[in-house]
């Protein structure tokens, strides 16, 4: 498979699973073996990335996630992209940092969140994931954190 194909792989699951809720889509591009290396234990990556999205779109129902930048190299694509959405649902794990509250209600507000991918593919399949998201910020837009204190570095 070349990495313009692989790069159209990435797309459409974008597109159909995160953008749409469409997750037929995560049944025919991801391996049964594959791993997310942010939940390496989960024993099944297809039915943990389709949990992840339907958490997502339960929390954010008007989820959409835009690819800003993408690039790849054999087996490998990277890719930078925004998530935006307005939390109407409740926020869930696997969303939510480990260690923290098991749920968080909705907030009515929008977010603006960027990630970071790298997706390795090995048969025409995802068989790896590196992801990072800016969690901070997602938390901070919906008023989880506490506001910055502004006296910090006057003195």
């Amino acid at each position: 498979m070349s990495v313009e194909q692989q790069k159209a792989l990435v797309r459409r699951v974008f597109e159909e699973a995160f953008n749409q809720g469409e997750l037929a889509v995560i049944d025919e591009t991801v391996a049964l073996d594959g791993v997310d290396h942010q939940q390496p234990d989960e024993p099944s990556f297809r039915e943990h990335l389709k949990d992840v999205v339907r958490a997502m779109r339960e929390a954010f129902p008007d989820l959409h996630f835009e690819i800003v930048q993408m690039i790849g190299e054999g087996e490998w694509v990277a890719s930078y992209s925004v998530m935006t959405g307005t939390q109407t649902g409740a926020l869930r794990p696997p969303l939510l940092p480990v260690g923290g509250p098991m749920m968080i209600p909705p907030t009515g507000r929008r977010v603006r969140v960027p990630h970071m991918h790298m997706i390795r593919f090995k048969g025409g399949q995802n068989t790896e994931l590196w992801h990072v998201m800016d969690t901070i910020a997602m938390l901070g837009q919906l008023g989880l954190l506490p506001a910055p204190d502004v006296a910090v570095g006057q003195g």
